[in-house]
């Protein structure tokens, strides 16, 4: 989601794309794409009704090489009118910076949505299998001296009532740089 100073430091290094390349095509056949903890059978979401009132966060960015980056608390306020679902999102980084997200998720069919906000291109494409959530979006991020468009491919798992567990992989192209996990607690 929206942990951009540690990926931009790494994307700023071509050798590290190289890199890290080689080796997520590398790994890339070897795993289930779902996190042992996201498997079972849990309880069926319903995002709108999960998201609905305050929700609190935290998560943190991983590179590709372990090397733990931002981490950070993020308190959501949703709102559902029926057809569409606000996210207002206040994160707040262990630097002590401050940022802000407004998603608009609108549901397109029973089980799918899509989902607009500032900071991403075109929408965010998700859709809902049981207790889990894919989502999937690109962001652009400023590297100073350049952009790097990246993707975030979400799979969000419903626990319990009250907790939604995310995992994100951050593409560049077919190349996994980093992963956010992130922690949802229903208020």
């Amino acid at each position: 989601m929206s942990v951009h100073r540690s990926l931009q430091a790494r994307l700023a290094q071509p050798l590290t794309l190289l890199i890290l390349g080689g080796l997520s095509l590398l790994l890339s056949a070897c795993g289930s794409s779902l996190p042992p903890a996201f498997k079972g059978s849990g309880v069926p979401l319903v995002l709108e009704d999960y998201f609905v009132g305050k929700t609190r966060a935290d998560g943190v960015f991983i590179d590709f090489f372990g090397n733990v980056g931002d981490s950070f608390v993020v308190d959501i306020d949703g709102t559902w009118d029926g057809s569409i679902l606000t996210l207002d999102e206040d994160f707040t980084y262990a630097d002590g910076r401050k940022q802000r997200r407004v998603w608009r998720i609108t549901k397109v069919g029973p089980d799918r949505y899509v989902g607009r906000a500032a900071d991403v291109i075109g929408e965010a494409r998700g859709e809902v299998r049981g207790s889990t959530l894919t989502w999937t979006y690109d962001v652009d991020l400023d590297l100073g001296n350049r952009t790097q468009r990246v993707t975030f491919d979400d799979v969000l798992f419903l626990r319990d009532e009250k907790t939604l567990l995310n995992q994100a992989d951050i593409r560049v192209g077919p190349l996994v740089i980093g992963v956010v996990t992130i922690n949802f607690r229903k208020l």
